[in-house]
Formats: C-alpha cells, sequence, structure tokens
C-alpha cells in the first residue's frame, strides 16, 4: 500500500475517532484525538512540502507537527493521571 494512502487513512480514522467521542460527551478523548489528527496533518503536509521544494514550510510544518505531538503527549499524561 502506498504511504500516501496510509496517511489518508490513519488522518480520516482519527477525525472519525474524534467525531465519535464528541458525539458521546467525551472531551478529554475527542481533544487527544483532534491533536492526534493535527500532527498527522502536518506530517503529511512536511513532507509533501519537502516533495515540492519548500524547505522553510516544510520546517515551519515539522515544528507545528512536534508541538502537536507534545501536545497529544501532554493530554494523554492528563487523562492516565486523573
Amino acid at each position: 500500500m502506498k504511504p500516501k494512502w496510509i496517511m489518508g487513512l490513519a488522518i480520516a480514522a482519527s477525525a472519525i475517532v474524534s467525531l465519535y467521542f464528541i458525539i458521546q460527551l467525551n472531551l478529554e478523548f475527542a481533544i487527544l484525538s483532534m491533536l492526534i489528527m493535527f500532527t498527522l496533518t502536518n506530517c503529511a503536509r512536511t513532507v509533501m512540502y519537502r516533495k515540492q521544494g519548500l524547505v522553510r514550510e516544510s520546517k515551519w510544518m515539522l515544528w507545528m507537527a512536534m508541538f502537536f505531538a507534545a501536545g497529544s503527549l501532554g493530554t494523554l499524561i492528563y487523562i492516565l493521571m486523573f
């Protein structure tokens, strides 16, 4: 399977999971799944920009992806602690 398809399926799955948790009113897990979705979309944009030769934009998206990944880990730790 192509990496683009795998990344697209992962993004779609995280969007569906976040919508499920929003409907169930479990907002902590909804926020966690949305942060994971943002991390995955920014990773996909990083690869896309790098292939297009847009180095500065690629670095920016990489830093945004790392920010959302850190937020995801922080949210997961918060959920596990409380």
